[in-house]
């Protein structure tokens, strides 16, 4: 202590004692007393707060107070050691250093292919707490230790376990295939207590540490121990009894137990009863060894492969209603397909933008009006090429993650990519019940987010820009959308059929020259088929009507006869109206001329089939005359030799003139047909410019991130399938139902959005798959067609591709039918349906019902009914569909019963699930892990007492709640579970996510 003249006039060691402070508010003194007896010591301050604070410092000066510290700066550099890890668990360990390791360097874990290297669950017994009447909240840090690196690398955490002291964790812990861990590795197991949960949650795996708030307030170390991995594998139990020791060894404070875990297989023992005291009941730790039918065998697919990556595991065991325990392998996997299906898009649509600028250069001269028209849609279509082509070049260049995050969705060179592409796949073994997967694709709703929502979505600006087309003055011709579809469809026809009439014709001629009468026949067969597909794609008023059109724009074309104007509906009558001026501006169709021979084109066309008639006729002759000097032949006809003498050399020269004249014919014909569709398609964008090409460029990237999930579910679909002879039936009958689960709102930027999705799922209607068997070992899926009809071949190998039907194998193109189901459940929604319209969800439900009702229509009367999955016969999918169609039309607010039943009725239906919101993260998310536990409650019997805990196991993510999960996530649990009779409490700790959400903070 110091005096006045601050020198020091007395020296206090506070050792036992302890501080009496006056609570008066006039009284400015403190008194000091000792243990030992000494006299006390009183103190006085000049002012209150200073008596306060003296207080506060006298308080911490002690030595207990510096011991605290002690342990929490020992605690805090414990932590900080271990945080040496990377960003993710995925990132394991720099190339160089793992090359620089060396595999023979340590003993790998022998394994089965694609499956996790090492699995183990983990429970605690008799833990210590630091007060007698303390009910402990633990949770486990799991950490590596690798061999050669001796750096602590945190890796992953289990769920919180409250009030009890020896808690069983549902929740395991899962090392993937790709990572590096061996029998040296040593594993860290850190028990904590959290006394204040809300403040604190549980670190993951791939959550990078560098981001996290400090963890050091709200929970308290309580013990740690370290095993070999093969100290693990080797054990004759396949499993361990460790210590819990205290940070410097010497305290003992409980035991843990690691146990090894095979999916498919539950260990051999006796049962042991575990009681969870925050629940008040029993359950049964049963190991018991079940023959059961694993299906991760079907995961072993070099094709499936190709396209899945990086995947993140978690397992969990849940009990069961008869006191049995299940386990859960929860997976989540990037798919390569989020950059393959767009790129090969692009790819595509700048063939076909080349190809049509091409067809518009080819037109020919034309009178100065539509010869300026032509010159600015080629200018304004080079510009909108070179974008794509550039699009093309900057996604060339992408390195690193295999999918788009949903801070990157306003990138404009990754606008064509979908947001957060995953597979979300639910591994369910059942002691009782056969092993099921659960597949779920979660994406961020197919939108262009980089041009906008200012002015709605795709919906509506289709619906407008073709109104302002019908009704404004345009210097141009006016078709309808139907009739620019049937001018592309008609292009498409002519490019593809033209060379393989070709091909056919030379080997028809080929057959000719080597005498084969059977090769003769089949030859023509061929010819006649491809020449009739070809004659009958011309079999349309559009190209007589578009003939004239293009016939009245060549230069030098007066017309004496006045243009009347015609509505689409009177484009298909014969052309003949007369009496209004003979101005060219916009018609609403071709005007008719009088010198104009309409039946020149029918004659050409028909020319066509007359020149094959010709061919016919003339194989049919040789074959006769080759028949009777056959039959001559056989009777030793002298004149037989002579004769085939005779039409042996002039098979080649009576077919050739003949095949020359069907080519030439085919020519003139395609000639014409090409500028009159051509004339069309100009029509269509001079008409709309550049409206036009920016809503072509909107359509395309909402597309784009459509059919990349489609592809991706498809994929998957079909190698979950490939031994269910049911479905596969059901795929080349039907066709497969795809059903996507929308949560988006009705209001402000999420309205826009929701119409851009609707119009990209419906376009996925004209996608069809067709199988083929790869001839390589790269097995990415080849996109081939046009806009607005390609096909995916999807390739597999030989194996799995003998195990398709035979309908399949041989081609056969297989339908898609896309569903939406839309129900806005965030607090956007509240103001939508309070302040706002939500019609907009309405009329897609209402649409899309009836093309589920469609859909079943068609499998009812298709397939036979024992092909539904077996345990989930017990509902009626006609009961289940009316159900649906009430609560659609009953318009009730956030409806999500609508959800659920659409789900159900998609799985019991053999169909793909999707789940979508914005970004697919904290919306899906709910949804999802609803789902998961919904599924296990209902198809293997989850015990009800822990729906809620399983529940927040597979939702747990640390400081996802606090960096954004509170108004958002009150809103949606009270939304989520409101409809869920019977389940009191779901819900109530949404502290964290599902597996999926275990990247939200990089995604």
């Amino acid at each position: 202590m110091k005096n006045k003249s601050s020198e020091a006039s007395e020296v206090v060691i506070l050792e036992r004692c302890w501080i009496v402070e006056f609570r008066s508010k006039t009284d400015v003194s403190i008194v000091l007393k000792f243990q030992s007896g000494e006299a006390d010591l009183y103190l006085e301050a000049a002012s209150k707060p200073d008596c306060e604070s003296w207080a506060v410092a006298l308080g911490e000066a002690n030595s207990e107070g510096l011991q605290n510290k002690i342990q929490q700066l020992r605690r805090l550099i414990m932590e900080i050691k271990e945080e040496r890890s990377s960003d993710e668990a995925r990132q394991f360990l720099p190339s160089s250093q793992v090359d620089s390791l060396g595999e023979p360097q340590f003993t790998s874990i022998q394994r089965i292919a694609n499956e996790p290297k090492l699995e183990f669950s983990l429970a605690c017994k008799d833990l210590v707490a630091a007060t007698r009447d303390r009910k402990l909240n633990t949770f486990i840090q799991v950490s590596v230790v690798h061999p050669a690196e001796h750096i602590l690398t945190r890796y992953t955490s289990t769920e919180i376990v409250e009030g009890t002291r020896d808690p069983l964790f549902l929740t395991g812990v899962t090392f993937p295939p790709e990572y590096p861990i061996y029998e040296e590795t040593k594993i860290k197991l850190t028990v904590y207590d959290v006394k204040d949960k809300p403040q604190d949650t549980v670190r993951t795996s791939v959550l990078p540490d560098h981001k996290e708030p400090r963890a050091d307030v709200g929970r308290s170390f309580l013990g740690c121990t370290t095993f070999r991995v093969g100290d693990l594998i080797k054990s004759k139990e396949q499993q361990l009894t460790l210590t819990l020791r205290t940070s410097d060894g010497g305290k003992t404070v409980g035991t843990i137990e690691v146990n090894l875990v095979k999916m498919g297989e539950l260990e051999d023992g006796e049962t042991d009863h575990i009681t969870t005291d925050a629940q008040d009941q029993k359950c049964a730790l049963v190991r018991e060894c079940t023959a059961t039918e694993g299906v991760s065998g079907k995961d072993n697919l070099p094709s499936l492969n190709a396209v899945l990556k990086n995947p993140i595991c978690k397992l969990y065991r849940f009990p069961t209603s008869d006191n049995k325990w299940m386990r859960i392998r929860e997976q989540m996997a990037e798919t390569t397909l989020s950059f393959h299906v767009p790129k090969e898009l692009i790819n595509l649509h700048i063939k076909e933008d080349m190809r049509r600028n091409q067809e518009l250069k080819d037109l020919g001269e034309l009178a100065p009006h539509w010869d300026n028209m032509r010159k600015s849609v080629i200018a304004h279509c080079d510009q909108m090429l070179s974008m794509y082509q550039d699009t093309l070049a900057e996604l060339g260049k992408h390195t690193g993650s295999s999918f788009k995050s949903s801070c990157s969705k306003g990138e404009k060179t990754l606008e064509f990519i979908p947001i957060n592409l995953h597979l979300q796949r639910m591994h369910v073994h059942s002691p009782r019940l056969k092993d099921a997967l659960y597949d779920v694709i979660t994406v961020g709703a197919p939108a262009a987010h980089f041009q906008g929502f200012k002015n709605g979505g795709l919906r509506k600006l289709l619906s407008k820009f073709e109104a302002e087309r019908r009704n404004t003055g345009y210097q141009c011709i006016y078709y309808s959308p139907e009739n620019t579809a049937k001018a592309k469809e008609v292009l498409s026809n002519i490019n593809h059929l033209q060379p393989l009439i070709s091909s056919h014709a030379d080997l028809l001629l080929n057959s000719a020259s080597q005498h084969s009468p059977d090769s003769l026949k089949n030859s023509l067969k061929m010819l006649s088929e491809k020449t009739e597909l070809f004659v009958h794609a011309f079999k349309d008023q559009l190209v007589r009507s578009a003939l004239l059109a293009l016939y009245t724009a060549r230069p030098g074309c007066v017309l004496k006869k006045p243009a009347v104007p015609r509505n689409s509906a009177e484009e298909g009558d014969d052309l003949q109206h007369q009496g209004h001026p003979s101005q060219i501006k916009r018609q609403d169709s071709i005007p008719h001329h009088s010198e104009y021979d309409e039946e020149e084109w029918d004659r050409v066309w028909a020319n066509v089939g007359k020149s094959l008639n010709c061919v016919i006729a003339m194989v049919d002759r040789l074959l006769e005359k080759d028949n009777i000097s056959n039959i001559k032949e056989g009777e030793n006809d002298p004149s037989a030799a002579d004769c085939k003498v005779l039409h042996t050399g002039d098979w080649y020269e009576q077919l050739y003139p003949l095949v020359i004249t069907l080519k030439d014919c085919m020519g003139e014909v395609v000639t014409r047909a090409k500028q009159s569709m051509a004339f069309v398609l100009l029509q269509e964008l001079a008409c709309g410019l550049p409206q036009c090409l920016m809503l072509t460029l909107r359509r395309d990237i909402v597309f784009s991130q459509a059919l990349a999930g489609l592809v991706c579910g498809f994929i998957i679909k079909l190698h979950t399938g490939l031994h269910d002879q049911g479905f596969l039936q059901q795929l080349h009958t039907v066709g497969l139902l795809v059903q996507y689960e929308g949560l988006l709102s009705t209001y402000s930027e999420e309205a826009g959005m929701l119409e851009d999705m609707a119009v990209g799922i419906s376009d996925l209607q004209k996608v069809m798959f067709k199988v083929i068997e790869a001839k390589s070992e790269d097995f990415l899926p080849v996109i081939t067609g046009r806009r607005e009809h390609y096909v995916i071949e999807v390739q597999l190998p030989a194996k799995m591709f003998e195990l398709l039907p035979q309908e399949i194998k041989e081609g056969k193109l297989l339908r898609m039918y896309p569903v939406l189901f839309n129900v806005g459940i965030n607090e956007q929604q509240t103001l939508a349906e309070r302040f706002g319209d939500t019609t907009l969800q309405e009329n897609i439900n209402q649409e899309n019902l009836e093309l589920l009702k469609e859909y079943y229509k068609l499998f009812t009367e298709k397939m036979p009914p024992d092909c539904l999955p077996h345990f989930q016969e017990q509902n009626d999918l006609k009961g289940l569909l009316e159900n649906l169609h009430q609560n659609i039309q009953a318009k009730k607010r956030k409806n999500v019963e609508i959800m659920w039943l659409a789900a159900t009725i998609c799985r019991k239906l053999n169909g793909v699930r999707f789940t979508c919101c914005k970004s697919a993260k904290d919306r899906t998310s709910m949804s999802v892990t609803l789902e998961q536990c919904s599924i296990l409650r209902d198809e293997h019997q989850l015990h009800k007492d822990f729906f809620i805990r399983a529940l927040d196991c597979m939702r747990r993510c640390q400081q996802v709640m606090k960096q954004g999960f509170s108004v958002k996530v009150l809103e949606l649990r009270r939304i989520f579970f409101k409809h869920n009779e019977g389940i009191s409490g779901v819900g109530s700790d949404l502290s964290s996510f599902p597996l999926l959400a275990t990247q939200l903070l990089k995604l």
